[in-house]
């Protein structure tokens, strides 16, 4: 029995797979050509490349607390990669939709637990900004591997606000009634 079996979702580690290449190829275009705390690259007058190191978690969340949060977030990250593909060695094939999401959670939680062992920091490059003459705001930078988090964690999200029960858990509701 292997962990790729036909009726589970484990195929679906594939997809985490990817994107755990193409957060870390990008990270590492960026690292090569922008440099580092800079204005980098205007793409678009609302859209920077940079290249910016975060030492806490989303929005820096305890980012400059000494370095113990680098450890904490990374036995998370490892945390919930393992839940989360024991979770999807479990979902059957046929729920398309959730083994994505979970895939795409586990990918991005795995492309950023490589940056904290690697770097002691995770390597942020996409910078979405308004600026005028008298007002300028950033959205906190981010890369790859939190745009993958965010939306397997939206269609997971999405998945359970907005589909049907199951036979299953129907006829589990008609006998606790």
């Amino acid at each position: 029995m292997g962990i790729v079996k036909t009726g589970n979702g484990g195929r679906f580690l594939i997809l985490s797979l990817l994107v755990v290449m193409l957060d870390q190829y990008t990270k590492h275009l960026v690292m090569e050509h922008i440099p580092q705390d800079t204005a980098g690259i205007n793409v678009l007058p609302f859209f920077n490349l940079v290249y910016v190191r975060n030492e806490g978690a989303a929005f820096s969340f305890l980012a400059g607390m000494g370095g113990w949060q680098r450890w904490m977030f990374a036995a998370i990250a490892v945390v919930i990669a393992i839940a989360l593909m024991a979770l999807l060695l479990r979902t059957p094939l046929k729920r398309r939709w959730t083994c994505m999401g979970l895939a795409l959670v586990i990918g991005g939680a795995i492309g950023n637990l490589i940056d904290r062992l690697v770097f002691g920091s995770v390597v942020d490059f996409l910078c979405f900004y308004i600026s005028t003459d008298s007002f300028f705001w950033a959205y906190p930078s981010f890369n790859v591997a939190d745009i993958a988090v965010c939306c397997g964690a939206a269609l997971l999200i999405g998945i359970g606000l907005f589909s049907k029960p199951s036979d299953k858990n129907k006829k589990k509701e008609e006998k606790s009634k």
